[in-house]
């Protein structure tokens, strides 16, 4: 067994500058497309009932001013937020009007109070595409603010215990969550959506309904994710990943799998596709099928060659050019036809370099260190030269502190086939952690690639066979 603890990886920004952390980057040197627009105007639209618009619109403005931080020593941890305006930090300011409102009648949202979760939830996102609808023939509009109704039953992806329908039939997971149902909806729009809470802009609301235990973060914090979220759905680029003049084009692909709705046909999986600016391309691959001997999904040969060559292909008209090099994350192991099939999808496009890896979420390995904190993020313990673990979450010296709740637990990385380091691949992946456009800390576990394949397995669970997913991930995030 080797332990190494890796540097934290550096993120750029406006004017090539670097910093390890996005908003100390961002307050510094400006977002990275700084150079490309001085100034971005975001024209938002905003859904809801009125009262959440105006609190919106009330916050949306306090916003353009400083917002101090958390009252805390920790003060790389909790910062203030500079201000969404032309003259500081994004260089960027929200505009909108009248008509890129469009309020939904409290009376009509009252009626869903006792509902059951599946009909309120339908009958909410049928409201809200309505409005959405409209929207889209509005030619001057770059994201949609949704605000969520307040007294909607939030289920998650997972039924609420005892949640039915009224032939009293267990709700299939995800039918009664309103942000998946509505995201799935609104794919066929040309304007990606923002779902917000009114605990967001409006401090003193509380939900007692609220299936989820919520940490209430600070109003700076807030005001970055959020801020971050809608420059990011704009077009614009927060931060990119920094790349040597002598690295090759790197492409990141996540594999993941998911259920339909009935549970009743088979796991289907969903590509993501990274390039080290962070542009996200979704490719939803054909069925797979739980394998006898590990109970894992896996893909055939024909299968996972048609996924890696539908990816390879959206990338190319995204970004018109191949990647050199091709690292790819998948949430099961790889069969012997799996790999075979991905390698001749790079082989057909002239792939200098496939990299596979199986990136595990359950790994029975823990470190500990002697006093209170957690093991310090970027934590590589190698078991064997294919078997490592990388604590992509833990205590950060930057912050000083843990800045996560609960124990934090280590990804796997299973090197089925690669040519690089283990350590650069695990540099890789921690970097990846960090391309998270809906939070601005470094307490993100997961990479890119696969952080978002729940969410958007729930999403797309919602569509059609021969619905045809939206390809920029601006719209699952």
């Amino acid at each position: 067994m080797n332990i190494t603890i890796l540097d934290e990886p550096m993120l750029e920004f406006a004017h090539g500058g670097r910093h390890i952390d996005p908003r100390h980057g961002i307050d510094f040197y400006g977002p990275a497309d700084l150079e490309e627009t001085s100034v971005r105007v975001i024209r938002v639209g905003i859904v809801g009932p009125q009262a959440s618009i105006d609190g919106v619109k009330r916050w949306l403005d306090s916003c353009r001013s400083t917002i101090e931080p958390r009252d805390s020593h920790l003060g790389h941890l909790y910062m203030p937020f500079p201000g969404f305006d032309t003259d500081r930090a994004f260089r960027s300011t929200i505009i909108w009007n009248g008509r890129l409102e469009r309020p939904i009648p409290k009376r009509d949202l009252d009626a869903l109070e006792g509902a059951n979760p599946l009909t309120a939830a339908q009958s909410a996102v049928d409201m809200y595409d309505r409005e959405l609808e409209a929207l889209n023939e509005e030619p001057n509009c770059d994201v949609v603010i949704v605000c969520r109704p307040d007294n909607l039953i939030d289920t998650g992806s997972r039924p609420r215990r005892g949640a039915t329908t009224d032939d009293q039939k267990p709700l299939p997971p995800g039918s009664g969550d309103f942000h998946s149902l509505l995201k799935a909806r609104s794919l066929r729009y040309s304007q990606p959506i923002q779902i917000i809470r009114r605990s967001t802009w409006d401090p003193t609301f509380k939900d007692p309904k609220d299936a989820e235990v919520r940490v209430k973060q600070d109003e700076a914090t807030r005001a970055w994710n959020l801020h971050t979220a809608l420059y990011y759905k704009a077009g614009g680029v927060p931060w990119r990943l920094p790349r040597d003049a002598k690295d090759l084009a790197s492409c990141y692909v996540g594999v993941a799998f998911y259920r339909s709705p009935d549970q009743e046909t088979l796991e289907t999986s969903v590509a993501q596709v990274f390039n080290q600016r962070g542009d996200g391309v979704i490719v939803r691959g054909g069925q797979a099928r739980l394998s006898k001997d590990d109970r894992q999904p896996h893909l055939t040969e024909e299968d996972a060659h048609q996924l890696l060559h539908d990816a390879l292909d959206k990338y190319r008209r995204e970004h018109r050019q191949s990647p050199a090099r091709i690292v790819l994350h998948k949430t099961s192991s790889f069969t012997p036809q799996e790999a075979a099939g991905f390698r001749a999808a790079a082989n057909e496009q002239y792939i200098d370099i496939l990299e596979l890896i199986w990136l595990t979420r359950s790994e029975h390995v823990r470190l500990f260190r002697r006093g209170q904190q957690a093991p310090l993020r970027g934590t590589l313990m190698s078991l064997a030269d294919d078997r490592h673990v990388l604590y992509t979450r833990g205590s950060v010296p930057f912050y000083k502190t843990y800045p996560g709740m609960y124990v934090p637990q280590p990804v796997g990385l299973r090197l089925h086939d690669t040519e690089s380091s283990p350590e650069d691949l695990a540099n890789e992946l921690l970097a990846l952690t960090k391309m998270n456009w809906n939070a601005t800390q470094l307490d993100g576990r997961d990479p890119i690639t696969l952080r978002t394949a729940d969410k958007v397995g729930d999403i797309l669970r919602h569509l059609g066979p021969s619905d045809l997913p939206a390809s920029r991930y601006a719209f699952y995030m």
